[in-house]
């Protein structure tokens, strides 16, 4: 008060004052009263700040909903195992009449959250048989064990072993995390491609080729010819998982005979991609409705041998990331709290 009172004094003393206005009583008292108390501009001043203040805190809260609530943009994702390979070509089917459930799986890793919109995976069929003959196409997401499962019925540390397998260490979980079925409205539709009419891979896991210990290394089924078939899955309810190491799990039912899934490259080289620094490609899994809920290694514990081999599977990912809004979000609260703190230091 007294600072401006002492402006308007120096700046209207003698004539010809540079700024009239303020020498005006009008301004003047408009300024301040002779009571002292706060000026009536003072106050219109204080009520617009306020007023911009509350309206600054309403929308930053609004903006920083909103970022919660709908993401960062997205980017494409991709995952393929690369190129198929002959090395083997494992069963995989949904149950069916007359028919026990069997899984075949290999694995993939999310970085980010994610949502996969579709899929392929390329196996064999029997000879000549028509692309009417698929009656059913299943997929499932596992997580990797202990996840989803139950331990205490494994031996624990450090093999988690069971009466009928050698380890449970990276294999898939007891259960799914979730999956989709084209037998299902609204979950997944697929088309097939055909590749080759005769396809050969070396050796094989056929219906019945599973076994408990101590059977387990039957050394697999030997060589086995099919029509080689891409399967173009598009899942219209899509995954949205979270950053994690997973299993992806195809299961094909035909009129008659079986779905063999074949080998993809290992190690995932070019047109592959390559696993995330950190994470290691693991081999690929199976099991049939006797073993559940326990899983054997395709290498390491069916087909064995002095030096084992290991397996991926042939099968690829798409879809979108989607990032989340974390620093966005950060940056909309804290600048809440700026103008929160102005405004006390106002009052």
């Amino acid at each position: 008060m007294n600072r401006i009172k002492f402006l308007r004094f120096d700046a209207c003393r003698g004539s010809g004052s540079a700024v009239p206005w303020l020498c005006s009583r009008s301004v003047s008292e408009s300024f301040y009263n002779r009571k002292g108390s706060r000026s009536t501009l003072t106050r219109r001043f204080e009520v617009r700040s306020n007023l911009r203040s509350h309206l600054l805190v309403a929308a930053l809260s609004l903006l920083t909903g909103c970022l919660i609530d709908f993401p960062a943009s997205a980017a494409p994702f991709f995952f393929s195992t690369g190129n198929v390979t002959n090395s083997i070509a494992t069963a995989s089917r949904p149950e069916s009449p007359g028919a026990f459930e069997i899984e075949s799986a290999d694995d993939f890793v999310l970085t980010t959250p994610t949502r996969i919109t579709s899929a392929t995976f390329t196996g064999l069929l029997p000879l000549a048989t028509p692309a009417t003959a698929v009656e059913q196409v299943v997929v499932e997401i596992y997580r990797v064990f202990p996840n989803d499962s139950n331990v205490a019925r494994t031996s624990g540390p450090p093999t988690f072993s069971t009466p009928q397998v050698p380890t449970r260490v990276n294999s898939p979980s007891d259960v799914e995390l979730v999956g989709r079925d084209s037998a299902e409205a609204g979950e997944l539709t697929f088309t097939t491609t055909p590749l080759s009419p005769s396809f050969n891979a070396l050796n094989s896991v056929k219906p019945g080729g599973i076994h408990p210990m101590p059977m387990q290394t039957t050394g697999g089924n030997g060589p086995v010819t099919g029509e080689e078939v891409q399967f173009n899955v598009t899942f219209v309810m899509p995954f949205d998982l979270p950053p994690d190491h997973y299993f992806f799990v195809p299961q094909v039912l035909l009129s008659s005979g079986d779905f063999l899934w074949l080998s993809g490259t290992r190690p995932i080289v070019p047109p592959g991609t390559p696993f995330p620094a950190g994470f290691t490609d693991l081999q690929s899994w199976t099991r049939d409705a006797m073993l559940d809920p326990d899983w054997l290694r395709v290498g390491t514990d069916i087909v064995g041998g002095a030096t084992p081999p290991t397996f991926n599977a042939a099968f690829s990912l798409s879809g979108e990331t989607v990032p989340e809004p974390a620093t966005l979000t950060l940056l909309g609260l804290a600048l809440i709290a700026v103008v929160s703190a102005r405004r006390r230091r106002t009052h």
